[in-house]
């Protein structure tokens, strides 16, 4: 994927003009963006995923693309089209995505990881059509091995950057998502629920790891991306 000559006119009042009128960043960021599910296969035709859109992750691509950042967007399977101004980077499974975040994340100030990564893949991945079906077999058995952690993985290696991670929760899931945010050493988490997937609208609650609680009523996933990228642009810088 090519990245677009020029990143679209920015709004925001708290924004500096350039040279050309169009209002950016006062200090442009490197930001990745994670979006989508990841597949993992079990035969050539079949796989695990789930049901995520990859909405929310495209739109705080395209805004943080918006406000004249440089913005890397690593996504899986989805069928959305690429923001302005934003370089795209396509992976299909878990580990392809932890390759490709690692890289991204080298030279970047800030990672929102919006995508919802399978957690287990197939211990192993059959070359042929698997035909458990044709033995008369009413039951059948998939070995899983867990993935690697992306998001934990790459946070480890943060330092003063910024990370922002995603839980989908069901029922009360709070006390979950802070436990996701320490254990991960996240500096934020965004909590949702199963609602929010492959929906266009999404209420959620952010939580910080300073303590930090803000309910974000129902709202376009256009709206919530203002919100968080609002969070990279205010970080302290070192």
């Amino acid at each position: 994927m090519t990245r677009a000559a020029e990143p679209p006119t920015n709004d925001h009042a708290d924004r500096a003009p350039d040279a050309r009128g169009r209002r950016r960043a006062r200090r442009q960021l490197r930001v990745v963006v994670t979006a989508g599910p990841t597949r993992e296969h079990i035969d050539p035709v079949r796989y695990l995923s789930n049901e995520s859109s990859g909405r929310m992750g495209f739109a705080i691509a395209a805004e943080a693309s918006r406000r004249g950042h440089r913005v890397a967007l690593v996504s899986g399977p989805v069928n959305l089209p690429t923001p302005p101004g934003v370089r795209r980077i396509d992976v299909e499974s878990a580990r392809d995505m932890l390759v490709a975040v690692q890289r991204a994340f080298r030279g970047a100030d800030a990672l929102y990881m919006a995508a919802a990564v399978a957690d287990w893949r197939p211990a192993r991945r059959l070359s042929g059509k698997w035909r458990a079906k044709d033995g008369g077999a009413a039951r059948a058995k998939i070995e899983l091995v867990k993935n690697p952690d992306v998001l934990a993985t790459v946070a480890r290696g943060k330092g003063p950057r910024i990370v922002v991670g995603f839980a989908l929760e069901t029922g009360n899931g709070e006390r979950r998502a802070r436990s996701k945010m320490m254990k991960k050493g996240l500096d934020y988490v965004v909590l949702n629920d199963a609602s929010a997937l492959n929906a266009t609208t999404s209420s959620a609650t952010l939580i910080g790891r300073d303590g930090t609680r803000q309910v974000l009523p129902q709202k376009k996933k256009q709206q919530l991306a203002r919100v968080l990228v609002d969070l990279a642009e205010t970080w302290p810088r070192t």
